[in-house]
């Protein structure tokens, strides 16, 4: 019996069942915060009610239509071809990875992760009392996915499947995205399989980042458009809006993509009026899930709806010019080599190298450390990366020089009118365009990790590409495409699949001032303890401590005081805290760090007299490569 229901589950299936999990997870956690109830009962009753409500609303949703059997023989037969084989071996290495290794994004351990411990640990949302504004002015759509896995199961081990599973449903999206755009369809085959091999997406895919999951949100928005053109059906109406509303839920970055999303849903609107209940319902349920609450608390708490008032560093661009060409350049980064040795020395040299009028704009527009690249990709940066660019690229320019053999005109699946399939294929650049406009960040390829599946087909529509892609030297530099990506995945600082550190200190011994082998081993080092960096630390506090105090800078991570999950809570002190503030919420032990007091021009012997805490233990750790190793103080406050 179960096996006839998977036989029967298409590709299609799959993509509604994560849209309608997600909007589970997301409109629970806001829900259950409401009530104050963010715990496990909680939980257990909202999904309870929330699967009787898919259950009773399935027919208009579109879950009762017949399916597309799936058929073994034919998936067999697919994953015999050696471009979907790779692609499949991928993902069986991103999996063992992800399963090996703990996850050490670094944006995901100082910032996501705890701010979703400290609403468990309170039974609902709460403005966090921290010097690191990303836990109170950022999107809560995918904190929201992983708040019950991290109440249930008391562990972060499982997070990576909330990357891993869409970038799974992402080759079926760019296909079916693709094919009704226009993209003829050998070419969107072999794309469909080239485009998540980008570095950005295989590496978050078994990690915490927040941009492949996005990702397949926009995919989906525009995909259930389309398919809605068809069909006529409220069901892929609805779906469409609620992908959209994922997508801003997820990143303030991904707004811009609405505009593609808008062109194809706007005038399939009129359906909606048909059945006002259930519109009025599904409008409900879409703001709940979107940036809306974010946004709603931004203003009530900071007078800013984006929250970009209480960030420190440049993140939003002072002049719009500076923005276009700035952010063009910076998209150069995914051209970089992924393996570049010489980063050091481009670092320290980049800004000397480059002309002043382009140095000098972007310098006082941009975040700092703009231009500066890694020696290997990481999910902290890493965007599209060398391989897919540069074959997409040639692809582009060979395209032109090719004679394209006579076929008939595509108009796209489904015969979507050709005005609004030029139109699509166009908006997504105006989006890029406006987030240009606006962003100042140096991390440019990996935030607009949303951007390139929908930017891909304008790049591909032409006939030329047909004749490409059958070309042995095109098919030779998908393998090497493809042979790149695998050395990224196994070679990743995050989750190695050989033994870097074993190797590379009887390299050093072999070569003991070879700098370049020095700063391997760091790196692989640093991150092989950045899932729990203040252990050390941790192991000096008093056992079954129930809070623990933690000054740190805004970039630190305090998951170590953390663990294990749910044994205790962390609450953060600021340096202008007073001891009457410090006392009253409870923190009898504390952990401070060197350098956020360098960092404030204090020492510690200064807080102390202010604060009178008393020093119980010093230790050294490393949080992260660039700020390399510092002292962590314990101590006590006086009862």
């Amino acid at each position: 019996m179960m096996q006839d229901s998977v036989m029967k589950m298409s590709f299609h299936t799959l993509v509604k069942a994560w849209v309608l999990i997600s909007v589970l997870a997301v409109a629970a956690g806001w829900v259950l915060s409401a009530q104050g109830e963010l715990n496990q009962v909680g939980y257990v009753l909202f999904g309870v009610v929330g699967v009787a409500g898919l259950w009773f609303g399935r027919k208009a949703l579109g879950m009762t239509g017949p399916q597309t059997p799936f058929k073994w023989r034919k998936c067999r037969t697919r994953f015999r071809r050696w471009l979907p084989a790779w692609f499949l071996g991928l993902m069986v290495l991103v999996f063992i990875g992800s399963v090996c290794y703990p996850p050490t994004t670094h944006e995901a351990m100082s910032c996501r992760v705890p701010r979703v411990l400290h609403w468990l640990s309170e039974g609902h949302w709460h403005w966090i009392h921290t010097p690191n504004t990303r836990m109170n002015n950022r999107p809560c759509g995918l904190e929201w996915l992983s708040a019950p896995l991290l109440l249930f199961t008391r562990s972060d081990r499982g997070l990576f499947l909330l990357n891993y599973i869409p970038l799974l449903l992402m080759p079926g999206l760019i296909f079916s995205v693709a094919t009704r755009l226009g993209v003829r369809p050998r070419v969107a085959w072999h794309w469909m399989w080239l485009l998540p091999t980008g570095y950005s997406f295989l590496l978050q895919g078994g990690s915490l980042g927040n941009d492949t999951t996005p990702a397949v949100y926009a995919l989906a928005a525009v995909d259930f458009g389309l398919r809605a053109w068809a069909s006529r059906r409220m069901g892929d109406l609805c779906l469409s809006i609620l992908s959209a509303a994922l997508l801003t839920g997820a990143k303030v970055s991904n707004v811009p993509l609405l505009l593609p999303w808008a062109i194809v849903v706007l005038p399939l609107l009129p359906l909606l009026m048909r059945r006002p209940v259930a519109t009025f319902l599904l409008v409900l349920v879409a703001a709940s899930v979107s940036l809306l609450p974010t946004a709603l608390l931004n203003a009530h708490y900071c007078g800013d709806w984006t929250g970009l008032r209480l960030e420190q560093a440049v993140t939003e661009m002072k002049h719009p010019v500076v923005g276009i060409w700035g952010n063009a350049l910076l998209l150069a980064k995914n051209l970089a080599p992924p393996f570049f040795p010489a980063a050091r020395w481009w670092n320290q040299s980049a800004l000397a190298l480059l002309p002043p009028a382009l140095v000098n704009p972007m310098a006082a527009n941009f975040e700092t450390g703009f231009y500066t690249l890694g020696e290997l990709p990481v999910e902290d940066s890493a965007g599209l990366g060398f391989g897919v660019s540069w074959l997409l690229l040639i692809s582009v320019v060979a395209a032109w020089w090719v004679r394209p053999v006579p076929m008939a005109q595509v108009e796209g699946t489904h015969s979507i009118p050709r005005s609004l399939r030029w139109a699509l294929l166009v908006a997504p650049w105006f989006s890029l365009l406006a987030y240009f406009m606006k962003a100042a960040l140096m991390d440019l390829p990996r935030h607009i990790s949303g951007y390139y599946a929908l930017l891909a087909p304008a790049l591909l529509v032409g006939a030329g590409q047909v004749v490409i892609v059958r070309r042995r030297w095109w098919q030779a530099l998908a393998l090497g495409v493809m042979l790149l990506a695998s050395a990224v995945v196994m070679l990743t600082p995050g989750r190695p699949l050989w033994p870097a550190q074993t190797i590379l200190s009887k390299l050093l011994a072999w070569k003991p001032g070879q700098p370049q082998l020095k700063r391997a081993l760091t790196v692989y080092s640093v991150y092989g303890v950045r899932s729990d960096p203040l252990a050390n630390i941790r192991a000096l506090l008093p056992p079954s401590l129930p809070v623990v105090g933690f000054m740190g800078s805004a970039d630190d991570i305090d998951i170590s005081l953390w663990r294990p999950l749910g044994s205790k809570r962390v609450k953060h002190i600021l340096l202008s805290d007073s001891p009457e503030q410090i006392r009253q919420r409870g923190i009898r032990y504390a952990v401070v760090g060197e350098l956020n007091l360098l960092e404030n021009k204090t020492t510690l012997a200064d807080w102390q007299k202010r604060t009178g805490a008393e020093l119980v233990a010093t230790a050294i750790a490393t949080v992260s490569v660039t700020q390399g190793p510092h002292s962590w103080y314990v101590v006590r406050f006086p009862d």
